[in-house]
């Protein structure tokens, strides 16, 4: 492992995890991609938290406090056919759901909770985290 981003990822640890944001700051300083950043994160044995989606890392999954994404009740129409449009039977990728709230103006959380609200589901992150590496990917 690259020892500057093994030190970049340490050097930004809360609460010994590393948060998305920080994850992909650091990749984008380090000019590498997110994916190489969750696995020095692995490498190390420092969990992500606090995805951008609003996905996992907020709290106990045993409290079922883990995420705070929440079913928006009613889509904006060009946001559904937009998340229609990326979603395949697998789901839709993470980078594509940063890529369509960047494009339609809307944050990524609101964008995550269309999706839920859509009975659709996030299938790749793009730090790895899932689905893990190795295991149906």
């Amino acid at each position: 492992m690259d020892e500057q981003l093994r030190q970049a990822v340490l050097d930004r640890l809360e609460e010994n995890h590393l948060t998305c944001q920080q994850a992909h700051a650091i990749a984008k300083e380090l000019a590498v991609e997110p994916l190489d950043v969750g696995r020095a994160a692995d490498g190390v044995d420092v969990r992500i938290s606090r995805c951008q989606l609003g996905l996992f890392g907020y709290g106990s999954k045993a409290a079922g406090t883990h995420k705070v994404v929440c079913p928006m009740a009613k889509v904006p129409p060009l946001l559904e056919a937009a998340l229609r449009a990326e979603a395949s039977e697998k789901g839709i990728p993470c980078i594509a759901v940063w890529n369509t709230a960047d494009r339609l103006g809307h944050s990524r959380q609101e964008t995550s909770n269309a999706i839920e609200g859509l009975g659709l589901r996030v299938s790749v992150c793009q730090l790895g985290c899932f689905p893990r590496p190795g295991k149906g990917s």
